[in-house]
C-alpha cells in the first residue's frame, strides 16, 4: 500500500473511531487504542481532519466530529427522508390504480 494511501485509510479510521463520541469527544490516548495507531500518527490524522473541517478540538482537549461532518449526517438523513417519502407517494398511486 503506498504511503499517500496507507496516511488517507490511517485519517478515515480516525474518522470512524469518533462515532458516538461527538458531545464527549475522545482523547488521543483513547484514538491510539481504539486505532491500534501510535500517538504521532493520531496527531497527524487529527491535524488533517481538523483541517479540513471534520473535526475539532473540543475545550477539554478531546477530539469530536465537527459541526460539518453533522450537516453531512443530517443531508443525508434529509435525502432519504425525502426518498422514503416519494416511494410511499408512489406506492399509494399504485395502491389506488393511478394511471399516471
Amino acid at each position: 500500500m503506498s504511503r499517500t494511501v496507507s496516511a488517507a485509510a490511517r485519517v478515515l479510521r480516525v474518522l470512524k473511531a469518533l462515532k458516538g463520541h461527538t458531545v464527549t469527544g475522545l482523547s488521543n490516548t483513547e484514538l491510539v487504542h481504539l486505532t491500534q495507531d501510535s500517538p504521532s500518527n493520531i496527531t497527524r490524522a487529527m491535524q488533517t481532519l481538523i483541517e479540513e473541517g471534520l473535526a475539532v478540538k473540543l475545550d477539554n482537549g478531546r477530539f469530536a466530529h465537527s459541526v460539518g461532518v453533522l450537516q453531512i449526517a443530517q443531508a443525508h438523513a434529509e435525502h432519504m427522508a425525502r426518498l422514503t417519502n416519494r416511494m410511499q407517494e408512489i406506492n399509494q398511486r399504485i395502491a389506488a390504480g393511478s394511471t399516471n
